[in-house]
């Protein structure tokens, strides 16, 4: 992670519709799925904000990430159990002992996704699962991927492939963030028609209070669909996979 980015998770993390919406959405499948307490790992842990909320919640959480930096502001933040490390390489935990693992937009992060997956899946206890979510649609692979350093955009075949090569099942796949997915394909469609390619580092488009208080509200519509007969389309995936 590109240190900017950790600064500007910090910076919105409480407030911003994308951090908040994605937050909201997560807990409620962890207590739908696999309710605390027990032992949550997270890998990639951006600014430690979303185990600050499972840990609240009850669980035992242990974080994993490759940026010490964001290990030592997790850890400046009250918790414990963060650790340094490679994601790809085996995970410092006991085997079968992990009631939940949470890989928030991560796995398009690695080379070899189904390594992760099978590292990931090691750790679970009977009745665990994992809960991902990943950008989709490779055709909108764009620059704000590259800067982010993504090899990839998913689909669904792409990620049920992963989760079967890994050894695990898909219990069930949705889109999500469907109400944005016009204005990207917008915004996407015009750079590459006048070939804008920018280096700066990548940021959240700032919006007005109003803005993200209706954004906010979408996101909550959609999750009750989410729950219920899924999504069709939208900007990202999100699944839960089980053994």
């Amino acid at each position: 992670m590109d240190p900017a980015h950790l600064t500007e998770l910090i910076e919105l993390e409480d407030n911003y519709w994308w951090h908040v919406s994605k937050r909201k959405l997560v807990t409620e499948i962890l207590t739908r799925e696999f309710p605390a307490p027990g032992l949550l790992i997270e890998g990639g842990i951006g600014s430690a904000r979303n185990l600050l909320e499972f840990n609240r919640m009850g669980y035992d959480v242990v974080g994993f990430d490759l940026m010490e930096a964001a290990v030592e502001y997790g850890r400046s933040r009250g918790l414990d159990q963060l650790h340094v490390h490679e994601l790809s390489q085996p995970w410092p935990v006991d085997p079968e002992s992990a009631k939940a693992v949470l890989l928030l937009d991560v796995m398009e992060h690695v080379e070899d996704p189904v390594q992760l997956l099978t590292n990931a899946a090691e750790t679970l206890e009977p009745g665990g699962g994992i809960i991902i979510t990943v950008p989709a649609y490779p055709w909108l692979y764009s620059d704000w991927d590259r800067k982010l350093g993504h090899f990839c955009r998913y689909t669904k075949a792409r990620f049920r492939d992963n989760a079967q090569q890994a050894g695990l099942k898909v219990k069930w796949v949705t889109h999500w963030n469907s109400f944005t997915l016009a204005p990207a394909i917008l915004a996407r469609g015009k750079d590459r028609l006048f070939n804008k390619r920018d280096d700066s580092p990548p940021r959240f488009n700032r919006v007005s209070r109003f803005t993200n208080s209706c954004l906010m509200s979408c996101a909550k519509l959609e999750r009750t669909l989410i729950h219920s007969t899924g999504v069709p389309f939208g900007l990202s995936l999100v699944g839960v996979l089980i053994k």
